[in-house]
This record gives C-alpha cells, structure tokens and sequence, in this order.
C-alpha cells in the first residue's frame, strides 16, 4: 500500500484511473469516423483493485460491445461515449475535491489554524 493512502485513501489512486479513463475515452471519440476502429473503456472496478494489488491496468482493459454494429467495423458509438466520458469527468472532479479539501486541511493543520 503505497504511504499516501493513509492520508488520500484511494482517491489518489482512482483520481490517476480516471485520468487514464478519459484520455481512452476520448480517442474513442476522436476515432469515431475511423473504420475498423475497436471503441474501449476501462473496467473501473477492475482496474481499481489491479492498481491497489500493485499490478497492471492492462487486464481492465476491454473493448466495447456496439448496440448497433456499424457497417465499417468501428464500434464507436458516440452517445455511448459521451455519456461514459461526462460520468467519468463528474468521478473525476469529485475525487480531486476530495484530494483538495484532504490538502487543505492538511495545510492548516502544518500552520497550526
């Protein structure tokens, strides 16, 4: 357990997931017109208890299965990625609050507020 998880619990961690999430989400997005292109996302879960356990993110890794199969082969399908990207940015903001508000807190206690 890395020595910052007594002080940011997991958030540090999952702030650094997420982070990653929405870099892959975004190239789904960005890859959307692309042909054969294979939308992925994270498994957050997963991923989560692979980086506790000090392993590789690699085996959250999955590739989306499309409601609706496109004739290219891409299987982005935007208002499914949309929709994860803005979950994700709203995971996100609320674990960098946390790690925020834990800093601050942290700071006022070193000047003895």
């Amino acid at each position: 357990m890395p020595a910052s998880d007594g002080l940011f619990g997991i958030h540090s961690t999952a702030l650094a997931l997420r982070s990653q999430r929405m870099s892959l989400l975004a190239s789904n997005i960005a890859n959307a017109a692309t042909p054969n292109y294979k939308a992925r996302d994270i498994d957050f879960q997963a991923a989560l208890q692979n980086a506790q356990n000090g392993q590789s993110i690699e085996s959250a890794l999955r590739y989306r299965v499309p409601l609706q199969p496109s004739l290219d082969g891409n299987t982005v399908e935007m208002s499914v990625e949309q929709t994860q990207f803005a979950e994700n940015a709203i995971a996100y903001r609320a674990s960098l609050s946390f790690l925020q508000s834990r800093v601050g807190t942290v700071m006022r206690a070193l000047k003895g507020e």
